[in-house]
């Protein structure tokens, strides 16, 4: 699983219960893509090296049990790009089969609204923002802190736990980084979406590939690198599926939230329930379409 966060998602559980050991692999936020998925590539493979060599003693696997089983990919969005950057970058030590989930890969200036006025803005408030006590103090501060702050902005939230602070804080450590690819003059994601699309018609090589877009996903691009990876994908005599499914670009992602119902019934809390349990069945739906496809694959060769 190629993801930008430290935290669980529910369609990663799913998975898991399905018997799949997962590999969840984050990596930093960055403008950089090609060094984005040179680097999941590489923590991936590490992590992989270590356990077919010591095997899980906590699972009680060995490493003779896990050294046949096949590798299969499940990337979202961003991570469903580097999924197919590193499908294209390497030919060893790649997945049998990509699922790449809600691809997308628009252009900074599509990406991120008004990108083009952020240089300049970012250049002129850096100095004044690395001068500032404020500035040191959010860099340093601890999961606690993070914390204290949602209490107090968020008070409609009931429950915090310590993964998700612990990914806010991942992901606030990155900031400082981003900003100055910003104030650097960074104008475009790295290599181009153009240079990216080309790259995966020349140099595509994972075998078997799932692409699942979503019914109601305004920013989804499934359809277009469906079209450049065919003839690729053709050519090596491999497949290609696409499927479309109920949900939204944030489907993958969802908690199963821990909804407590006060001392009274209230409709308000029939409206979460019911939201809930629809947006955490478009995510088994998903779970199941994955599972039943990379079932197919190991069924069938």
């Amino acid at each position: 699983m190629v993801c930008n966060h430290q935290r669980t998602s529910y369609l990663i559980e799913l998975l898991a219960k399905e018997g799949f050991l997962i590999i969840s692999v984050p990596y930093n936020v960055t403008f950089d893509h090609s060094q984005a998925a040179q680097e999941v590539y590489e923590k991936f493979n590490s992590c992989l090296d270590m356990i077919l060599t010591s095997g899980l003693p906590d699972a009680n696997l060995s490493a003779g049990e896990l050294v046949h089983l096949p590798i299969y990919s499940v990337g979202h969005s961003n991570g469903a790009l580097l999924q197919l950057l590193t499908g294209s970058y390497f030919s060893e030590k790649i997945p049998k089969a990509n699922a790449a989930i809600s691809y997308n890969n628009r252009p900074a200036t599509e990406a991120v609204p008004y990108f083009e006025q952020l240089g300049p803005l970012v250049s002129q408030m850096m100095p004044l923002m690395e001068a500032s006590p404020m500035y040191s103090m959010a860099r340093i501060a601890s999961g606690d802190a993070w914390k204290a702050l949602l209490d107090t902005a968020g008070a409609m939230i009931q429950e915090y736990d310590q993964e998700a602070m612990v990914s806010l804080t991942k992901f606030v450590d990155q900031l400082p980084s981003v900003m100055n690819q910003v104030t650097q003059g960074v104008s475009e994601f790295k290599p181009t979406p153009s240079e990216n699309r080309d790259c995966f018609k020349n140099s595509y090589n994972v075998q078997h590939t799932l692409l699942v877009k979503f019914n109601s996903d305004a920013i989804d691009e499934t359809d277009l690198v469906e079209e450049v990876l065919k003839p690729r994908v053709d050519a090596m005599a491999g497949t290609l599926e696409k499927v479309v499914l109920s949900g939204n670009h944030l489907t993958p992602c969802i908690q199963d939230p821990r909804w407590q119902v006060g001392s009274l019934y209230t409709p308000a809390d029939a409206i979460a329930q019911g939201l809930k349990a629809l947006s955490l069945n478009d995510t088994r739906v998903l779970a199941r379409t994955i599972t039943d496809w990379f079932q197919g694959l190991s069924h069938h060769g």
